[in-house]
């Protein structure tokens, strides 16, 4: 059996979880998350908690049944209290600033980068080289955060770019110069 796919998930007060077939719907203080399962997953309601149970042990509904677990316990703990990732950008001149629902990014290149909030991903900049990206959805909070690290990858030479706050950096040594003769 599943470690995680057997624990059950326990539901906080004021959340409600709407079970309908293969569809759950999770409502919260935050917001509303909808998400179709695979039919061949048992999502029920066990008193205050959902349980995921699977049918047999085949290899996909064994892949299956944490993952569903854990998607659902992703779900109740983003409309109970959301999901945040946080950005830091490095390099001479590299700013960022909130405009409105627009994010302002100079990140040394001739033109700025402009990213703006979608319904669903809100970004502050409480500093110049921070960014946090927060949301209900962690994967969409996921995404988008890794879609702003792409307009400038941090290198390995000097660091400089948008890096996640907890990423290391592995640094490169820079080219070595030969001896005068």
């Amino acid at each position: 059996m599943s470690r995680i796919g057997k624990a059950p998930i326990a539901v906080p007060a004021g959340v409600d979880v709407k079970i309908d077939g293969t569809t759950v719907t999770v409502k919260g203080p935050k917001g509303t998350l909808t998400k179709e399962f695979k039919p061949s997953m048992i999502i029920k309601m066990d008193g205050a908690a959902v349980v995921v149970e699977r049918p047999d042990d085949a290899k996909e509904n064994r892949a299956l049944h944490g993952l569903t677990r854990t998607l659902i316990a992703n779900m109740i703990e983003g409309v109970t209290n959301g999901f945040k990732k946080e950005l830091d950008v490095n390099g001479v001149g590299f700013r960022v600033q909130k405009q409105g629902k627009d994010l302002v990014m100079n990140l040394g290149f001739s033109h700025q980068v402009i990213v703006s909030d979608t319904e669903d991903v809100t970004i502050e900049s409480p500093a110049p080289n921070k960014i946090i990206v927060s949301g209900i959805d962690k994967q969409k909070v996921g995404q988008f955060a890794a879609e702003i690290r792409n307009k400038r990858r941090p290198e390995p030479y000097k660091g400089k770019g948008i890096k996640y706050v907890d990423e290391v950096i592995r640094r490169k040594e820079g080219k070595a110069g030969k001896g005068k003769k």
